[in-house]
């Protein structure tokens, strides 16, 4: 089932400025609640099991929230997390306001809790999106929902900077209230197709093992996939040490690790308008590829800059290469999958998907945090560049991988 032909374009705008509304509120909140921790302990082992919380439940829920996506109401799906987070963001302000303190076990629930209500809508957002625009739309708008969720990363840390500086964080945290009630009544207008009624009972694991099976069977994607799970084991230890890179190995503030954020997602809007203009390429998995080495090689070099404000400098010139390089691996993935699949099936295919993407950080991260307290953060930035050039190698010389997009358009092309 889709949405109207012509209506699709206003239906589509709506549900994105939602999205950005939600997602800004939620990503200040985000930000404020890490920084709060970095300014407080400056403990990059602290930081790690923040990361590994923020990561955990979609790692374990997603290859069963799949199912559920499949078969339940979709709206209802995208407007509960927002729910959920939004009290939790409540339940944290009082006790900063009543308590005048965040016990790190509290923190460490909230951050738990708004992950686990993430892991239900990034699902769905990404098996409504192929039933909400027509076909040969699909790659440029899943361009621009990527513009928009990098609008968010560009405008939250320098806006969260400027707040945090500004506001008690047991106020900021209600930022995330207010963004969940204005997002959520936008949403109410969105028309969000539900996929054809399924009439057997959910069987979670049967669904599971379908899943991974339709999955495993594809033998280009499932290469792409263990190749991104690799990428996720090198790179997302240094990925989470971006404060502490910032305020500790080059001396610098709150407000400049808000301005590498920034100029970071600002990279990503760049990357993603300009797969949002000119995203039909008839081989997506040459840019995929190239983003490999464009992610990798900077992140390297981060990792051998002096550790002073010139270094800090060079660091935010080559987190714009990075930036301008992630939306060409994530968006351009994204929709080689959702066209691998039809609609009714990509929820429980996604779910799998996401969690063996996921898998790697968490398992990088339980050793992240020590290890940088032992040989230097930077460090984890030469071993986070070293392997993601390395999965953009093996990614090129594979031709499963290589040609996978070639192939796609092919069985496609079969189909019309």
């Amino acid at each position: 089932m889709k949405v109207s032909q012509e209506h699709w374009r206003r239906n589509i705008y709506l549900f994105l400025i939602s999205q950005f509304l939600t997602g800004i509120t939620s990503m200040i909140v985000q930000y404020a609640i890490i920084w709060y921790l970095t300014k407080k302990t400056g403990s990059a082992t602290v930081l790690s099991i923040a990361t590994i919380l923020g990561m955990l439940p979609m790692v374990i829920l997603s290859p069963f929230v799949g199912p559920m996506v499949d078969r339940w109401n979709k709206k209802g799906l995208l407007i509960f997390p927002d729910v959920f987070a939004a009290c939790f963001a409540i339940i944290l302000s009082v006790s900063g306001t009543v308590f005048h303190v965040f016990p790190l076990w509290l923190i460490f629930i909230s951050l738990l809790m708004r992950s686990c209500a993430q892991t239900f809508q990034m699902p769905t957002i990404q098996s409504v999106m192929p039933t909400m625009v027509p076909d040969k739309e699909l790659t440029r708008m899943n361009g621009q929902l990527g513009m928009v969720q990098s609008a968010n990363m560009i405008i939250a840390p320098a806006l969260g900077a400027f707040l945090f500086a500004l506001i008690p964080i047991e106020y900021l945290i209600l930022l995330d209230v207010l963004g969940a009630i204005i997002g959520i009544c936008i949403l109410t207008f969105v028309q969000i197709p539900n996929n054809e009624k399924i009439d057997q009972p959910m069987h979670v694991l049967h669904n599971t093992k379908l899943g991974i099976k339709q999955l495993t069977s594809n033998k280009g994607l499932w290469s792409i996939t263990l190749i991104g799970a690799v990428f996720t084991l090198t790179y997302m230890p240094a990925a989470s040490m971006y404060p502490l890179m910032t305020m500790k190995y080059f001396q610098g503030t709150v407000s400049q690790a808000g301005l590498i954020e920034a100029i970071y997602s600002s990279g990503m809007f760049i990357g993603g308008a300009i797969i949002g203009i000119f995203g039909k390429w008839k081989n997506r998995m040459k840019p995929v590829i190239i983003a490999f080495f464009l992610v990798g090689i900077p992140t390297g070099i981060s990792g051998i800059l002096p550790g002073n404000q010139t270094g800090f400098v060079w660091f935010a010139v080559l987190n714009i290469v990075e930036g301008i390089a992630t939306p060409f691996f994530t968006t351009l993935l994204m929709a080689m999958i959702q066209q691998s699949y039809p609609p009714k099936e990509l929820g429980r295919v996604l779910g799998v998907l996401n969690s063996l993407l996921n898998l790697a950080g968490p398992i990088g991260l339980i050793f992240a945090g020590p290890l940088a307290d032992i040989i230097g953060i930077e460090r984890l930035f030469i071993i986070a560049g070293i392997g993601s050039a390395i999965c953009g190698i093996v990614a090129l010389m594979m031709p499963l991988t290589r040609q996978y997009d070639i192939r796609l358009h092919e069985k496609l092309a079969g189909k019309e």
